[in-house]
C-alpha cells in the first residue's frame, strides 16, 4: 500500500511520521525547503508524549520522484490545493484516492450529495471548478482533522493533543478503500473512525472556525477571552446560528447546542486560532474555505447571513491590508 503525504506540516508530518513509525505502509512525504532538507538528511523526527522518535520516510521535493500512489493524503491549507495541483498530478493513477484534510467547506461538498445542488462547484474555494476538473471528486475520501501539533525545527514535529482523523465517503458508503485506511491510520496508534455522514462532521467543526478565527483575527484575542466577552460572545453566536440554518437547510444534522459548542471553545482556554496565528506570521489566511465559502451556500440555499458577511468584509479587509489574503 503505497501513501504519500502532500505538506508534510505540523498535521501532515505528524500523520506521516506515525504510519511511518507502524512500518506498514510504503510511506512517502513530499515537502520542501529546510524541512525536506532535514528530513532527508535525519528522518522525519516526532515528540510524543515526551518521547523523540525517528520516522524513516522517503522525501521528496518533487512527486514525480515518487510514482503512482493508492492514496495521496493532502495535508495542505484549502488555498494551498489549486496552485499544487500540477506537483499532485504525478501522484494519481487511474485507482488513487485522495484525502482531503483542509479545514471549511471542501471543494467537493456537492458530490454525491443529492438534491437540487448535486454537482455545484463552491466558487470560494474552487474557483472555476479547477479542482474538481484535475483531481475528480470519485478520488475524494473526505477527512476532519483533530489533533493538535506543531513544526518546532526543520524536520521536528511535536505532538500537542488529538489522534483522531475521522474518514468518510462523499456517498457515505464504508467502502473497502476508506476501511482499508482506516484501519492501517488505526495500526498506527491512531483513531480513525469510518463515518456514513462525513458531511455532519465538517459542519460542527465549521461551526466554530468561521465565527471564533475570523473575530480572533480581528480583536487579536484568544477564544476563552472572546466567550467571556458577551458582545464577542453574542457576535460568535450570531454567526453560528446563521450558518446553523445553512446547515439544516442542506440536510445537516447539529449534534449539540449552538450555546454548548460555545463552551466547548471556551474551555480550550488562551488559545490564538490558526487564523490569528497566520496573520501574526503574515502567511495566508484560511478565510475563503472558513468564511466565504459558508457566505456562498447561503446565497445558494437562500439562507441570511448578514453577521457572517459584515464580520467577512472586516477580516478580508485586515487580510489585505497585512499581505494576507490570496484572492
Amino acid at each position: 500500500m503505497r501513501v504519500t503525504v502532500f505538506g508534510a506540516g505540523a498535521i501532515g508530518g505528524y500523520l506521516a511520521a506515525k504510519l511511518a513509525i507502524a512500518g506498514k505502509v510504503d510511506l512517502s512525504i513530499v515537502a520542501r525547503g529546510a524541512h525536506l532538507d532535514s528530513i532527508q538528511a535525519d528522518g522525519l523526527r516526532l515528540v510524543e508524549d515526551g518521547r523523540e522518535s525517528v520516522a524513516p520516510v522517503r522525501a521528496a521535493a518533487r512527486a514525480e520522484e515518487l510514482g503512482v500512489q493508492d492514496y495521496v493524503v493532502l495535508a495542505l491549507k484549502a488555498h494551498s490545493v489549486g496552485p499544487a495541483l500540477d506537483q499532485i498530478a504525478p501522484l494519481l493513477g487511474p485507482d488513487t484516492a485522495v484525502v482531503t484534510m483542509q479545514n471549511g467547506v471542501p471543494w467537493w461538498y456537492f458530490y454525491k450529495a443529492g438534491g437540487a445542488l448535486e454537482g455545484t462547484r463552491i466558487q470560494a474555494v474552487d474557483p472555476g471548478g479547477t479542482i474538481w476538473q484535475r483531481l475528480g471528486p470519485e478520488r475524494v475520501i473526505g477527512s476532519v482533522v483533530y489533533p493538535a501539533a506543531e513544526v518546532d525545527a526543520p524536520g521536528l514535529i511535536r505532538h500537542v493533543e488529538g489522534t483522531r482523523f475521522s474518514l468518510g465517503e462523499p456517498s457515505g458508503e464504508k467502502s473497502e478503500r476508506v476501511t482499508r485506511l482506516a484501519r492501517e491510520l488505526v495500526a498506527a496508534g491512531l483513531q480513525a473512525p469510518v463515518r456514513d455522514d462525513i458531511r455532519g462532521e465538517i459542519w460542527v467543526k465549521l461551526w466554530g472556525n468561521l465565527s471564533f478565527n475570523p473575530i480572533s483575527a480581528l480583536t487579536g484575542s484568544t477564544l476563552a477571552s472572546i466567550v467571556a466577552d458577551e458582545a464577542t460572545c453574542a457576535l460568535a453566536r450570531a454567526m453560528m446560528l446563521e450558518a446553523q440554518a445553512i446547515g439544516e437547510s442542506l440536510g445537516v444534522r447539529f449534534p449539540v447546542a449552538v450555546d454548548r459548542r460555545i463552551k466547548g471553545a471556551g474551555d480550550v482556554g488562551e488559545h490564538k486560532t490558526s487564523m490569528l496565528q497566520d496573520l501574526e506570521r503574515g502567511r495566508p489566511m484560511e478565510i475563503d474555505a472558513l468564511v466565504t465559502a459558508v457566505q456562498e451556500l447561503g446565497r445558494l440555499t437562500g439562507q441570511p447571513t448578514p453577521t457572517i458577511d459584515s464580520v467577512l468584509a472586516l477580516v478580508r479587509r485586515l487580510a489585505i491590508e497585512r499581505g494576507c489574503y490570496q484572492a
